[in-house]
């Protein structure tokens, strides 16, 4: 198959993955233990949870976007 066909390449492909692997530790860096009606817990106000751990998220998915619409190098070389 023509290699032309695809809308991806590998570099793509690796940028994506790379995006995605960059949002899932943003949202487990969000993650944790609540405050219950019991005891109330400081740490849900973190600074890893709302300053750091969203602007990952964000440089994730924008970088996700990135290798969705980065066109591949049009590597057409003629025949010998």
């Amino acid at each position: 198959m023509d290699k032309k066909n695809f809308a991806f390449d590998k570099v793509n492909f690796i940028l994506l993955a790379a995006g995605m692997l960059v949002v899932i530790l943003g949202f487990v860096l969000m993650a944790g233990g609540g405050s219950t009606d019991e005891a109330y817990d400081p740490e849900i106000f973190s600074a890893m949870r709302i300053k750091v751990a969203p602007v990952m998220c964000f440089i994730g998915f924008v970088s996700m976007v990135y290798a969705i619409v980065r066109k591949p190098k049009d590597t057409d070389q003629p025949a010998k």
